[in-house]
Formats: C-alpha cells, structure tokens, sequence
C-alpha cells in the first residue's frame, strides 16, 4: 500500500501512525510538507513553497481562501514530478484547513482521499462568539468566518472518508457530512506520559517534587482562547490565599489561537503590569522539550487546562496520562473527556475566583484527589492509548482503500 500524507508542518498529528507503520515493507510512504518545515523527517519527503502571499487589495473575506488556494496549488506543483516518475498513492492523508489538499483529487483521481479534519468555523454558538457574547458581530466578520470554511468544504466534497479526533469537533461540521467522519483521536503515549512518584523538575536553583505546592500550566500560546487572563487573575488570588505555592507556565508569550491585543501588548505583559503577582514565586519557561512537559505533569499539585470551544488540545490528555489532577474548565471539549469529581475538576471559564478556591483546596489536602488522579490515568490507557489507536487507525485507512465505506 502507498500512502502519501500532506502537513504543513509534518508529521503533526500523523507521527504517531507514521511511527506504527514504519519499516513496514508492503508500505511505502511519503510525505508531502512546507519547505520550511524543520520537523525532523520521519519518512521521505517533498517541500513545498507557496509562490506568494494573499493579495493585499484582495476582499477580506476572501484572503484566507486565496491563501489555501495558493497553498494547495504550491502542493499540486510538487507532487507532479512524483506522479510523473509513476509513484501513485493508494490514499491521501491530508491535515484539512489550510488549503494543502484540496487538489490532490485532481492529481490522484482514482487514490481515496481521508482528511484529517480539526475545525469548522461558525460564526455563533462556538468559539468565535464564546469570549465577546452571542451578540450580532459586524457583517464583515461573519463574512469572514462563514468564507473560513472554503477550503475544508472543498476537502468535505472530494472526501472517500474523513477523520476528527473527538466528538465535540465533530460536531462541528454540517451535519450532511458527519455521517462519513469516524472520530478517532491521534493517541496518547501512555509509556512516555506515565506517573513517576520519584520525579523531580528543577526551575533554576529549585527542585520541585511530588507533594509540592506547584501549579501548572502549559499552552502553545499565552492567549484568551485558553483562558490565560482567566488563569493569571486566579494565580493572583491564590497567592495571597497559599503565599507559598509556586506557579510553572510553559509557552510561548505569543497568540496561536485569536486575535491580539489591540494595544500591542503581550497578555503575559498585561497580567504582569496589572495583577498583584509575585514573581518570585510565578516561572515563565518558555517553549520546553516533551520531556520537561512530562516531568512538570509528574510532579504538579493540579494542572491548570481552560479553554473556549474549540480544538482539544493533547496537552490536557498527556497531562491526565502522567497522573496529574485537572482542574479544567466547564466547557464542551473538556467535558467529553473530564467528569466534574470523577476524574479531574471543572471550573466555570469565566470565574477565576472558583479557580483559586478549587487550587487552594487541593493544596490543603492532595492525597484526598489521589482517587481522580487514578481514574483519569486509567481513562487514557483504556480509550486513548495510542498503541490501540494506531492499530485502529491503520485498520480505517485499509478498509478506506478496500471501500465503499458505510456511514460511521
């Protein structure tokens, strides 16, 4: 079987069924990436470069459209050479969004096409309303967010069958094309993101072990989509409640998710200058490697995941993976993964005076949230252990290939 998959910025959310697949020799793969890309290479591979940006004078609504039509012809130009030597998939996986595969149908009529589907926008009752109310936005920006979904529309259209890794994403989309999506999550490394009781984590001078008054907190970006004002406002308070808890942050002082302040100013720059912090006993690390993340969970008293309705995040379901005790906020994703008191804690996004109480509670007594630790653990080697799902996964793409599929 060949298999062609197309990221931007490869292997992404394919590393793991790459990893299960390779050195398989009745499977040839190749990967299709951002020229840019400087992920290390898993299997071989071809760059690709869009010729130029959206156009600036271009209609607003339309600029995000243009740029994955730009992205998707920049993949069809370089995938031509590979057909042309006679290479030719069996199944294209394409991470669906930005435009990557929306021609490759063209390219490959006849190889089935299994997108990898994250998000479908809306303009209400989602994430882009969650934050500022479900009051009428100005017609430009629901012109914008409707024109959002071009691309993914083409991918759902051209689609043999398509992926979502969990429900509540997968509710997201018409409901015309859900019936063709399977939902299966990309895995959890359960072995690498396991409990140690002996684990240390050391930020400068200081060494924190389990039992330790420490919180976490870990994001891609310092941003309201993961409730990080929500979070910071809670750390002022619990400060004075627990003056000797010591907060860890790990991510970048950027926006990944939304749209920036309109002052200029980072929300790392804005908590600092406007909260009562002591900062002594407040980390900010940066971006970290995975196995700082795993040893931070390992050792942290609770482990702080808030965000608006949107894509759950893995760091959430490694952190449950190395016993760590969520406390996360009372919304859509996390609930589909987290039950209030069973195995984790969940808070109103919007409240971060209950977000301290709860933190302060569990430092008071952290052997009392050893039962939801546990459970939360045990959730992620029974539903989410990547060992079974990347069986599952290969499992879908054969019987993808062998076709017709049935509704899911």
């Amino acid at each position: 079987m060949r298999i062609l998959f197309v990221h931007n910025n490869f292997p992404g959310q394919y590393a793991r069924i790459v990893r299960h697949l390779k050195g398989r020799r009745d499977i040839d793969m190749l990967s299709g990436s951002l020229a840019s890309n400087k992920q290390p290479a898993l299997i071989k591979g071809v760059g690709y470069t869009p010729h130029r940006e959206a156009r600036k004078d271009i209609h607003p609504a339309l600029r995000y459209t243009e740029t994955s039509v730009i992205r998707g012809q920049a993949v069809y130009t370089a995938l031509m050479p590979i057909k042309a030597k006679g290479w030719n998939p069996d199944i294209i996986l394409a991470h669906s969004g930005f435009g990557d595969g929306i021609f490759l149908k063209d390219l490959w009529p006849q190889a089935k096409y299994m997108p990898y589907f994250e998000w479908y926008y809306h303009t209400y009752g989602s994430d882009s309303s969650f934050l500022d109310g479900e009051a009428p936005k100005n017609p430009d920006t629901e012109l914008k967010i409707r024109m959002k979904n071009t691309a993914i529309l083409h991918d759902l259209a051209a689609m043999d069958w398509g992926q979502c890794p969990t429900e509540f994403q997968k509710n997201q989309f018409p409901p015309q094309f859900q019936d063709r999506i399977s939902v299966l999550h990309d895995g959890v490394d359960t072995d690498y993101f396991s409990p140690d009781a002996e684990a240390a984590f050391s930020v400068g001078s200081l060494v924190f072990r389990k039992g330790d008054p420490v919180i976490t907190y870990i994001a891609r970006g310092m941003e309201p989509y993961r409730g990080f004002p929500q979070f910071m406002e809670a750390v002022a308070i619990l400060q004075k409640i627990r003056p000797e808890v010591h907060v860890v942050i790990i991510g970048e002082d950027r926006v990944a998710y939304g749209a920036k302040r309109p002052d200029g100013k980072t929300y790392k720059e804005w908590a600092l200058e406007n909260l009562p912090l002591d900062e002594n006993r407040l980390h900010f690390l940066g971006r970290q490697p995975l196995r700082a993340l795993r040893d931070a969970l390992r050792i942290s008293a609770a482990h702080v995941y808030l965000t608006v309705p949107f894509v759950l995040s893995w760091s959430m379901m490694e952190a449950m993976s190395a016993g760590a005790l969520i406390i996360g906020s009372d919304t859509d994703p996390v609930r589909e993964i987290i039950t209030d008191g069973e195995n984790g804690l969940l808070v109103p996004f919007f409240e971060p005076e209950t977000l301290a109480e709860r933190l302060a509670d569990v430092l008071t007594d952290q052997a009392r949230y050893a039962p939801l630790r546990e459970r939360a653990r045990a959730l992620m080697l029974e539903r989410y252990d990547m060992k079974n799902l990347t069986r599952q996964y290969f499992n879908l793409i054969e019987r993808v290939v062998k076709g017709p599929m049935g509704a899911s």
